[in-house]
């Protein structure tokens, strides 16, 4: 009996939305956490550090995809990951606008766990031209805007392309922002990451 209870103890099984910190599975992806930062559109530090906690489910779809991106020389490069609902509240308080921050009332697929807010990098860690700055709020930045380089077209296309064949679906007017299909109906959450 005894040797059968240790059986189950001593495999822990982590459930696929439990909110886990991406480093812990990989340390092959490049971070410039823009909300850490006042580097932002906001202006504003909003993250007191400068962590990417995601659900399970979100990381293990995006470390495949970084795999695919490594067979070709690149590496995904982060600018937003989960985000807790009183820090949406408090993008909501600087800049009111639902076209540039989800109504926390709402709540976004960033405060659910299952959003990355993303770009590339190559072998030398140059971001890949991708027509816009990420958090670029015009026309510019739309999946469907066409007026672009052939490099650049090309850039957004492959980086669409990789995700959406990992499980992400990307948003329109963002070419940066890829959602997990399968997060899409998890709870929004207020969990706080541990800054050590």
């Amino acid at each position: 009996m005894q040797a059968q209870l240790e059986c189950y103890t001593s495999d822990t099984v982590v459930a696929d939305t439990t909110f886990v910190n991406l480093k812990d599975y990989s340390k092959e992806f490049v971070y410039d956490m823009k909300y850490a930062t006042e580097d932002n559109f906001l202006k504003a530090k909003v993250y007191d550090c400068a962590e990417c906690l995601l659900r399970l489910k979100t990381v293990q779809a995006l470390v495949s995809a970084n795999e695919d991106f490594m067979k070709d020389g690149y590496k995904i490069k982060l600018f937003d990951c989960y985000r807790p609902l009183s820090i949406q509240k408090k993008m909501w308080e600087i800049v009111s606008n639902a076209e540039y921050v989800a109504d926390p009332k709402k709540g976004s697929i960033h405060n659910r766990g299952g959003a990355v807010d993303i770009s590339l990098v190559d072998a030398t860690g140059k971001e890949l031209d991708m027509g816009t700055p990420f958090d670029f709020f015009g026309i510019q930045a739309s999946h469907n805007y066409t007026k672009l380089s052939k490099k650049v077209l090309s850039n957004r296309k492959y980086l669409k392309k990789v995700m959406v064949r990992n499980g992400f679906n990307s948003f329109d007017s963002e070419w940066w922002h890829y959602n997990l299909k399968t997060g899409l109906k998890d709870a929004v959450s207020n969990q706080k990451w541990n800054c050590e």
